[in-house]
């Protein structure tokens, strides 16, 4: 808008007066009044929708329910509510007619408890998918937090080593392996080899990860625990078979923390909350469903919020985003 208002030599904030009071029918849209709370598009309901929450300014979040079927282009929106409260969410999709409700077969979904009470109350004859990644997540993140302790504890002791080196009045030198890493670097670098795959690993990573696995065993209990896990969504073709897996890397994790209480901790802790899903997670097996359609949404109205330089008007900012993808 300011090109053109620039090309023109019309004053840049007059014309963007004019645009949003005149030109783009915000004046007169129908959904203006209550747009701050909801925005709902009752016609854009399919059989597979995606439920996410996102930061539209300032932090304040707002729960998305969007339909695949749109492929995050026009129609996309079925419902877009201010908060994550359950039963505001609830009431404002009691909105949309029943029998539009009735026809969604399939909603995926994060972790999250309230939107787990959503969608079972607001759509009656849809199957609940736990999302793959957010899961996986939790794993992931389980390994992390041993490689961060063990870090923590290795810094402690450097600091202490060249404490007592410096009081004695010697140099200090730290531990230095083949790959050129001294211990705090293993720990910080290892990082990024963690996430993935041996078979994805580089020649400096495998190299790294020898070094890594050699000196700190339960990280490589940790590592294999993850691995183990993310092996059940990329070998597991049915329900069942899924179940049988997962139970086994239960027995696993048990097994581990029995050894080892302190570093398996977390793993406990992700296999508890896998838990509490599992049902949710387990009807992964029927479509391979996940939630990359709802975070693929997410990352174009935050790449939209960019474009327009943050929100300044929210009513008018939810305009665009109706008018872009209602």
């Amino acid at each position: 808008m300011s090109v053109i208002a620039k090309t023109y030599k019309i004053p840049i904030k007059e014309f963007e007066k004019q645009y949003k009071n005149h030109l783009s029918g915000f004046s007169g849209w129908d959904q203006k009044k209550n747009a701050e709370d909801q925005i709902i598009f009752p016609e854009n309901t399919g059989k597979y929708l995606s439920i996410d929450e996102i930061a539209v300014s300032n932090g304040e979040l707002y729960t998305v329910l969007t339909n695949k079927d749109a492929h995050g282009k026009k129609g996309a929106i079925v419902a877009m509510c201010k908060g994550t409260k359950a039963l505001n969410i609830i009431t404002i999709l009691s909105k949309i007619p029943y029998k539009k409700r009735a026809i969604v077969k399939e909603v995926t979904l994060d972790m999250s408890s309230s939107m787990n009470v959503i969608i079972r109350d607001s759509f009656p004859n849809a199957t609940l998918v736990t999302d793959r990644f957010h899961v996986q997540k939790l794993v992931t993140e389980a390994v992390q937090e041993v490689r961060i302790d063990i870090r923590r504890h290795v810094i402690k002791s450097e600091n202490e080593a060249h404490i007592k080196s410096t009081e004695e009045n010697k140099k200090y030198y730290p531990v230095i392996y083949k790959n050129g890493d001294s211990k705090k670097q293993l720990l910080a670098r290892s990082r990024y080899l963690l996430f993935k795959a041996k078979s994805k690993w580089t020649e400096c990573q495998k190299e790294r990860a020898g070094i890594l696995f050699s000196e700190y065993p339960e990280l490589k209990n940790a590592y294999n625990l993850s691995m183990m896990f993310r092996s059940i969504y990329e070998y597991s073709c049915t329900i069942k078979n899924a179940k049988q897996k997962l139970d086994e890397w239960y027995k696993k994790v048990e097994e581990k923390y029995n050894l080892d209480e302190k570093y398996i901790e977390p793993f406990m802790i992700a296999a508890d909350s896998i838990r509490l899903h599992e049902y949710n997670i387990l009807n992964y097996f029927i479509n391979r469903s996940t939630n990359a359609s709802a975070e693929s949404f997410n990352a174009k109205l935050k790449g939209f919020r960019a474009v327009v330089r943050g929100v300044r008007d929210k009513k008018f900012f939810l305009f665009r985003i109706a008018k872009l993808y209602g």
